[in-house]
């Protein structure tokens, strides 16, 4: 099993707006905040939502107010549900399938964001250990997805995601085995990091699953071979960081946070607009 392999694999793991219903502006529910100018309900169309289901202000979303718009990622999960769970039936037209499909969207997203991570592990070198056991991971839950409406809204997922993250835990400790943490050994036992002063800072190797970098001053940073799962890079700076190398870090993460052309990233992640602006 190739990187390459997998980064073709991969091509249904992100989001193709034009075959998906407009889920996410639907189904999920948002609070007015700093990230969205007002209140919607889940199962409630944004209304910035058109008939053809294209977003009036998708290409001004964060000067509007919807900076979470911008950086939401449904892994692919949108397309799958409309055009294979629903056999492209759109809630417009069937309105009795509207609840059912909303509640299961969320779902197929978790699931999507699994395989997601699990095909990446599939193409680091260093998983050659367990590469059968992400195989079988990634084909198991490949076959969730494709279960009925039915099944699906009836699914153990905190259950399945505990026994994904325990290989992703080993891929963790496996790609991060050969970094010396010797220098960031107290910041890889720490998750809250919100608003920290980590300019030129060594977290090479580090373990920052999950870690709350909100406002974290990172710039210049040594950020290279580190498990970025989960990690909460709002308003990060990342001007000149040092991210080659990362897992489990996504473009939503990125376009959370701010940086600048000399900030060096997975080669699978782009530069976002906002940094270059």
């Amino acid at each position: 099993m190739t990187a390459q392999i997998t980064k073709n694999e991969n091509i249904h793991l992100s989001a193709d707006c034009e075959n998906c219903f407009g889920l996410c502006c639907v189904a999920l529910p948002y609070a007015k905040s700093a990230d969205f100018a007002f209140d919607k309900d889940g199962g409630t169309p944004c209304r910035n939502l058109q008939a053809d289901y294209r977003c009036s202000i998708h290409n001004n979303l964060r000067n509007k107010g919807f900076r979470g718009c911008a950086v939401y990622e449904c892994f692919g999960a949108g397309q799958k549900v409309s055009q294979v769970t629903y056999g492209g039936n759109d809630w417009r037209d069937y309105p009795e399938l509207t609840k059912e499909m909303f509640e299961l969207f969320p779902i197929m997203q978790q699931l999507h964001e699994m395989l997601c991570y699990l095909n990446e592990a599939l193409g680091l070198e260093d998983t050659k250990t367990i590469r059968k056991e992400l195989q079988a991971a990634v084909e198991e839950t490949e076959n969730l997805t494709n279960l009925s409406p039915k099944l699906l809204l009836e699914l153990d997922v905190p259950a399945h995601r505990a026994s994904v993250n325990d290989l992703l835990l080993r891929t963790s400790e496996l790609v991060r085995a050969k970094i010396s943490r010797k220098n960031n050994k107290k910041i890889s036992k720490s998750w809250d990091f919100i608003g920290a002063k980590l300019k030129g800072a060594n977290l090479r190797g580090a373990n920052l699953r999950g870690a709350l970098l909100i406002a974290a001053d990172l710039r210049d940073a040594d950020i290279r071979v580190t498990d970025l799962i989960g990690a909460d890079l709002r308003d990060a700076n990342l001007s000149g960081a040092n991210l080659t190398g990362c897992i489990f870090l996504t473009q939503a993460q990125i376009n959370s946070a701010n940086g600048d052309i000399k900030t060096k990233l997975p080669a699978s992640l782009r530069i976002p607009d906002h940094w270059i602006k």
